[in-house]
This record gives structure tokens, sequence and C-alpha cells, in this order.
């Protein structure tokens, strides 16, 4: 390959065009045999960054294929469904170096089916990871303290030690009794005595069970450099953690990241077919999640400013199918009945049996405990945070995710459940759809009257008929919706009376507005279009509303069932969890048929709460005793067993439900008694044609 930028490869013409699937945006299309990666990736509206205009210079196109069987995607990727490395990538790992498994997009070119993660750092637009710390003042009584010691000096007369003069001086000064050490440890401990002159500070983790205090780390004289640790929420899709200050409780810095397994799968059974499918998956599972944990560990010591070795604690929170792929654990038995966990206790162990290592070398780390197969340590620290079970409510906890974790309880009793709601509300699976990222559509209006939309996009405050919008996205442009923006979208287009009771959107003649376009059999809604400024056009199609419908039922129907189990037709109080939380109203929740029925003034957000539950447990260890025995007093309901799973599930397709009657809701929102033909594709109906009831 010379240096001048091209978008085919030197390979052998097939007859087939091949598939090509990038994640995490979810998007796929066939192109050409012998299409460069980043022809591709531009050809399907992917965002892929290139600076040298695909010389193989700025190396910013870099993606990860995956290969081996996916059964969700119905596609095998074989080993050269790439292009061989060739020249240009090998000059340019030799002079600055590419992370092992990674090429260059505008160097390798597709041959085959294939699967293609684009890395944070390759991606135009960055997702903005809304796992926010919550600001809540923590409980402190962390695991780790540090003691200040002034330790006896050797004497020939009386031989003994410096540990042992060591413990001996934490026992009678601190009363901190018992103490073991690593023998990396023990290595550091006679420098850092004699430096400081026989005064040194040791950090020490005891936690709640009794176990025999650790030190963990020692300095010479008064260390007041702090002591931090990690409070991480491990999502399926998302990865968020807040490097905590573990005297004050503050967060010092939180960041996050896509989970990278994402290209094994967007949802848990796919990356459970795929570990059955493929031999030694879970290893690559396993690995690409702990390389994500390190790697995120050491950013947020650098924005922090802070020594990385200062990180002496994690705490972990995670689905039951992650929490195995980060233990090394083949996940199989978890996709099957009766979906039995290897180990459902609360976990201490050493960070560097997690590949921890960008912190401290003796680290502690603690998984909170699971809940039931389904029903995962991050259930758990949901719980930990929102406490229904002190609830005088009936109080319903959802946790919406790409799994939602759903808890229903109040202080008699606490059930809980999982449902799987899918990649939608993420954004993934529609057709304009994306991660947040600056550019995104967030906040959607819609005229009930001239059916004209209004909308905000993620990191510009004003509304797009503000005269100066335009002025203001020049920089990031409008570049597609992302889930917040999709659940409000739908839940207008409900509510302006472009999408009937059954989810159909109507035709332009219908409807009585233009942005009704005809998409084959259906149609489609215009939101945005950004061709003039070569930008997308940004639309609501039938699949799409389609999708949502998916996972919202599946949401609802998790919700129903517990309400069956505790025989209740209405909750008091609905919190809502997770990013959407602090990121949707409750109306627009509502509307949709996310959530049951409730006065919309007892809908509320709990911001990240499962992260929060790993920061309560990060900085307390009585939060850790408290939890262990709370998950015992949980009731699991399985849905995927449940005999009346699927008749909530088909009701629940209704906007917002086809026999709920929602009376809350309709106190303070009209909703236009609409129905739409599922036949006249270009709507020369005019409406005048009803479905037959």
């Amino acid at each position: 390959m010379s240096d001048q930028p091209s978008d085919t490869c030197d390979t052998a013409p097939q007859a087939d065009q091949p598939l090509v699937i990038f994640t995490p945006s979810g998007k796929r299309g066939r192109v050409a045999p012998g299409t460069s990666v980043l022809a591709a990736a531009r050809q399907l509206g992917v965002d892929l960054d290139s600076v040298c205009g695909g010389r193989g210079i700025c190396s910013k196109c870099q993606v990860t294929p995956s290969y081996g069987e996916f059964a969700k995607h119905g596609l095998t990727v074989r080993a050269d469904a790439l292009s061989e490395w060739n020249a240009v990538e090998q000059r340019y790992d030799d002079k600055r170096g590419l992370p092992t498994g990674r090429r260059l997009g505008c160097q390798a070119c597709v041959s085959g089916d294939v699967v293609l993660d684009v890395p944070p750092e390759s991606q135009v637009h960055r997702q903005v990871i809304r796992k926010s710390a919550d600001t809540r003042p923590m409980v402190m009584d962390p695991a780790t303290r540090l003691y200040f010691v002034e330790v006896a000096e050797p004497d020939m007369h009386e031989p003994s030690g410096d540990f042992e003069r060591l413990a001996q001086a934490l026992a009678q000064q601190w009363e901190v009794t018992g103490v073991t050490a690593d023998p990396t440890l023990l290595a550091k401990l006679q420098k850092q005595l004699r430096k400081g002159n026989w005064q040194v500070t040791v950090a020490v983790y005891r936690d709640h069970t009794g176990a025999a205090p650790r030190i963990l780390d020692i300095w010479p004289g008064l260390h007041e450099q702090g002591l931090y640790g990690l409070a991480i929420d491990l999502g399926s899709t998302t990865i968020a953690a807040h490097l905590t200050d573990l005297e004050t409780g503050e967060v010092k810095a939180a960041s996050g990241l896509m989970n990278p397994q994402i290209r094994f799968g967007e949802d848990l059974m796919s990356r459970v077919s795929y570990v059955m499918m493929n031999p030694g998956g879970e290893a690559e599972l396993t690995a690409v999640v702990r390389t994500a944990l390190a790697d995120l560990a050491k950013a947020l010591a650098t924005e922090a400013g802070i020594d990385a070795a200062l990180i002496v604690e994690t705490t972990i929170v995670c689905n039951p199918v992650m929490h195995h792929l980060l233990l090394g654990i083949d996940p199989t038995e978890l996709g099957q009945a009766p979906f039995a966990l290897a180990v459902s206790e609360a976990l201490s162990l050493p960070a560097t049996d997690l590949d921890l290592v960008s912190i401290n070398p003796r680290a502690r780390t603690y998984l909170l405990p699971c809940i039931a197969g389904h029903v995962g340590a991050d259930a758990a620290a949901v719980a930990l945070a929102t406490a229904p079970e002190t609830s005088d409510d009936l109080m319903l906890v959802i946790d919406v995710g790409t799994n939602a974790e759903i808890l229903l309880g109040d202080k008699s009793r606490v059930l809980a459940c999982s449902s799987p709601t899918g990649p939608a509300f993420e954004g993934a699976q529609i057709s304009s759809g994306q991660r947040a990222a600056p550019g995104a559509i967030e906040r959607v209006e819609i005229d009930p009257v001239t059916k004209e939309p209004r909308f905000r996009v993620i990191g510009i405050d004003l509304w797009s008929d503000h005269a100066d919008f335009a002025a203001a996205v020049a920089q990031t442009g409008v570049t597609g919706i992302c889930g917040s923006g999709i659940i409000e979208a739908v839940a207008e287009m409900r509510m302006a009376g472009l999408v009937d009771p059954s989810g159909l959107i109507g035709s332009a003649a219908q409807t009585d507005t233009q942005r009704s376009e005809p998409e084959g059999r259906t149609h489609s809604y215009l939101i945005h279009d950004g061709t003039v400024v070569g930008g997308p056009r940004i639309t609501v199609t039938q699949g799409d509303i389609r999708a949502i419908q998916l996972a919202k039922s599946a949401l609802y129907a998790g919700a129903r069932l517990l309400m069956d189990e505790r025989g209740a037709d209405r909750v008091d109080r609905v919190v809502l969890a997770g990013a959407f939380g602090a990121h949707i109203s409750p109306k627009h929740a509502m509307v949709l048929g996310m959530i049951p029925d409730a006065p919309l003034a007892n809908v509320s957000s709990a911001g990240n709460a499962a992260g929060t539950g790993a920061r309560m447990a990060l900085c307390s260890i009585a939060a850790r005793a408290q939890i262990e025995a709370g998950v015992r007093n949980i009731t699991k309901v399985e849905t995927a067993i449940a005999p009346r799973f699927q008749e909530h599930f088909v009701a629940a397709n209704a906007i917002p439900h086809a026999t709920d009657p929602f009376p809350e809701l309709l106190s303070v929102v009209t909703l236009p008694a609409v129905s739409f033909n599922a036949g006249g594709g270009d709507g020369a109906s005019g409406g005048r044609r009803r479905r037959r009831r």
C-alpha cells in the first residue's frame, strides 16, 4: 500500500457483498469486497475519525475486528474477513505502536462478513457517559484507614523483626491487632522505616467480616496525600467509575467508557451465545473488560492529578453475566434454567486477581452480592441506595438499561426481577440512533397543532427554533438521536396524534403534515433534515417505534409481574434510576408506557443509583454488612419462566397500554383518539379507513 488515500484494496472480487457491522453504534450494511473499513464507515454513517485522509499517518481510524460465531447477527467472522496486515500498518506499529488486535481502518479492507468495534478514541463525537455521581453525603466508615505510628528501633539484645515491631506499635498505639502483609509490602518495609526515622504511616485494610487486618502500604513519616478508592458501575453497555476520597467521601474525578464487550454482543444473552459457540470466548470477554477497567482507573488518577498507587480499594457492581465474565467464569449456566450462579455472595479479593494493575499492587476489591441468577450486584446496589425496605409507601424502583433491574417493596416485603429491555434505550437499533455524544438530539417537543418539532442536542442549551441555534451547533452538527431523545420523540408523536395507540405512524394525509413521509409500506416522521449542510436526515421510522415498543413492554411487564406478586393494582411511588432516570421526564416515560400509572408528582429520579450504592459500599463497611444481610430478604421473581410475563408484554405493546386505563396520566395529558390503517403505504386513504376491532 502507498501513502495515498484509497477506498479499496487489492483483493479478489467476490460475488456476494460482505456484511459489515460496527459497534457500539450497531450500524450495519453490505459493501463491495475490497472496500476499506474507513470507506465502509463513511458509507454507513459510522462515526470513525480520520485526519490524514486515509494515508495511514494519523492512526485515528483504528478499529478492533472480532472473529468467531455471532448467533445474534447470524454470521461467522472468519480470520480472513479483513485484508492482511500491510506495510503501512507495520511501519506505524514500529514507530508509534498499535494496541494488540487493532487495525488501521484506512488500510484494512473488507473481504468477508465482519464485526468491527470503533474504540472511543477513534470516534469523532466522544460519548457522554451520563452515570454521574450522586452528590449525597457519604457515611464514612471505610475499610482502609491511615495510621501514624512510632516503631521501636531494632535491639540486638532483644531480637525481633521490623514487621513484628510495626505490628506491636499498631496494637499498642491504635488497638489494631493481628495485622498481616503481602511479601511485596515486606520488601519495602525496612527502607521506609529507616527513611522515616522509625516513624511511618501505614494503610490498614479491615473489613466487616472480622478477618485479620492487612497492611496495604507504608510511607515514611506522616503521609498527607490521602487515600482513594474506585466505585465502579460495570454495566453491559457503559462502565462508569468514581474516584473517591476515602477520608471525606468526595468524588475527585468521574468518567466512563463504552463496555468493549459490545462487539461480542449488544445484550447479555448475545455474549453468552458467543461464549457457547466460540471455545475460549469467555477468556476474550474477560480480558477486554479487565483491560478497560485498568485503563479507566489510570485515566481517572491522571485526571485527578494523584498517584495511582494511592488507589487502595475498589468496589464493583454489575449484573450476573458481567459479574461472571469479570471473574473469568463461564456464564453459560446463566443462559438457561435454573440460571445458576457460580457464586452469589459478596467477594473480597486482591485487585490484581482482576488484573487491575494500574492501581496500588496490594489494593483490595469488593464485589457486592448478587440477588439471584438474573438479578445481580447492580440491583443490590440500587437497593442499598434507594432503601425500599424502609418505605411506608409501595415503592417501585426501575434501573433502566440494556438489562433493567426492578425493585418493588415497602417495610413489609421487597421483590426484585430483571427484564431484558435490549439496547434500544441506549440509541442502538434505532435508524438515526447513536450513543449520547455532543450533537445527539436528547430532548424533543412536537406542536400538537402544527406537528412541527423542536429539539435540543447534547452540549447546547438552545432549542432548535432559537435564532442562534445554527451557529451554536456549527462545530458539532446535529448528528443523530440518543436514547432519551428517541423516548421523548415517540411520546411526543403519540401526544401530537402522529402515532396511534398501536404504534403506527400516520401518513401525511392522516396527520396533516408533510413530515410524515412514506417509507415502503409504512411511514416515518422527519425531525431534522441536515442535508443542506452535509448532515444527516434524522427520522423516526416504524422500525424505531417497534424497537422502543419491545423495550418498554419488557420493562412494564417486569414491573407488573412484581405488582401481581404483591397483589397490587397500582404503586404509590416510582423511582427512575440509571442514566435515563435523570434525563427523561416522568410524563414522557408514562405516555410511552414504560412505567405503571402513578401521580406524576410521585415519580422521581434517583440518578445513577447503582453507582451510588457502589460508593456507599466503598465508603462504609457498615453498608457492606447491610446489603449482605438485605439481599437475603429480597424475594426474586423470575421473568423468564413467569406464565404471565408474555401476557403483560403483549398488552404493554400499546402506547401507553392496551388495557390499563392510566387515570393519573390522563388527568394531565390528552392522548388523541387516532387509528391508522397499516396497509396504506402512501396514505391515500386519508385516514378514512379504521382498523377493524
